[in-house]
């Protein structure tokens, strides 16, 4: 088994391993940057099972960021029948890509 844990970001769940990088919501710090989150909500090491209530105690998972972009655009359509009303607004979201450096227990 390896070595994972749930972590909660920006309002999210996330299960994240070492060296995986991860594509969540626009986080507030520039590339290159490294941050901790502490909220870690369970932590997995092979046989060892650390559940948090509500979080794990001196656990951590240090993140890095390695890109800020804008995801798939998506066109939100509003239609009414029969009245001539039709509305099309496109979207695209902020994204950051996260790797995932150190998960610490």
């Amino acid at each position: 088994m390896s070595k994972y844990a749930v972590i909660q970001l920006l309002g999210k769940q996330h299960r994240v391993t070492e060296g995986e990088t991860i594509v969540v919501d626009s986080v507030s710090q520039e590339d290159g940057a490294k941050f901790d989150v502490t909220d870690v909500l369970l932590v997995v090491d092979g046989d060892k099972i650390s559940i948090g209530q509500p979080t794990v105690e001196k656990a951590k998972v240090t993140l890095s960021v390695v890109a800020q972009g804008k995801g798939k655009k998506i066109r939100v359509v509003k239609f009414k029948s029969k009245s001539r009303y039709r509305r099309v607004k496109g979207h695209r979201q902020h994204l950051s890509t996260l790797k995932v450096e150190k998960i610490i227990a």
